[in-house]
């Protein structure tokens, strides 16, 4: 993203697709930005999105959350250490989210009122794959949620933290407990609009998944 053109890039890169993605999913790998000693403003490195502990010992573990709850983020076993000391940020454009009707999950996109780039906060682990990757520890993360705004609430009841730019460094710094950081964004920084259900499936990745549409109505009984 040119918006991070000066943050610095790691040498471990390699498996991310070139151009930009407009859809994703789960298991998929993304750039994240993470603590660097050469740079306050962090280096670039590529992680899986669904967090695995380095202590897991499974080769393919069934549980590799996608989400961490601010709520309990300090407590839960399988967040607290990574919280703690390995914190990331995750830059995106936007972000999907959904609307349950009687007739269908509607899909809305979310991103900033501006049209800037953001960035979600996020924490991450690393662990040795002999499996896929002998040899390496490859990274995976998860993103830190909280109660939606009240923007986000018209159509779901949780929503990703959201960083201000100006918090970037605290949250990839040393502060063990940046709590206060894991607020909702505000609402008139925000803008909202309904997408094809195209975006069901991450396959798809035409870049007019983010045209706006017209929601698709219940059916009334």
């Amino acid at each position: 993203m040119a918006a991070f053109a000066d943050v610095r890039r790691g040498d471990n890169l390699a498996s991310l697709e070139p151009g930009p993605r407009h859809n994703g999913a789960p298991s998929l790998i993304y750039p994240i930005i993470v603590r660097d000693t050469q740079s306050v403003r962090g280096a670039f490195s590529e992680a899986r999105w669904g967090l695995v502990p380095s202590w897991v010992k499974e080769a393919k573990p069934k549980v590799q959350p996608a989400q961490a709850r601010c709520e309990s983020i300090k407590t839960n076993g399988m967040f607290r250490g990574a919280y703690r000391s390995r914190r990331c940020l995750v830059p995106i454009d936007g972000y999907f989210e959904w609307k349950a009707t009687k007739s269908v999950k509607q899909p809305y996109a979310l991103a900033m009122a501006d049209g800037k780039p953001f960035c979600l906060a996020g924490i991450w682990e690393s662990r040795p794959d002999p499996v896929l990757r002998p040899g390496t520890e490859p990274k995976t993360f998860a993103i830190v949620t909280c109660p939606p705004n009240e923007l986000v609430a018209s159509i779901h009841d949780r929503m990703p933290v959201i960083l201000h730019e100006k918090d970037y460094a605290r949250w990839l710094g040393e502060d063990p407990d940046p709590a206060d950081l894991l607020v909702p964004y505000p609402s008139e920084l925000m803008k909202i609009w309904p997408v094809s259900t195209r975006v069901n499936n991450a396959r798809n990745q035409e870049a007019d998944l983010l045209d706006p549409i017209e929601p698709e109505e219940p059916e009334l009984l």
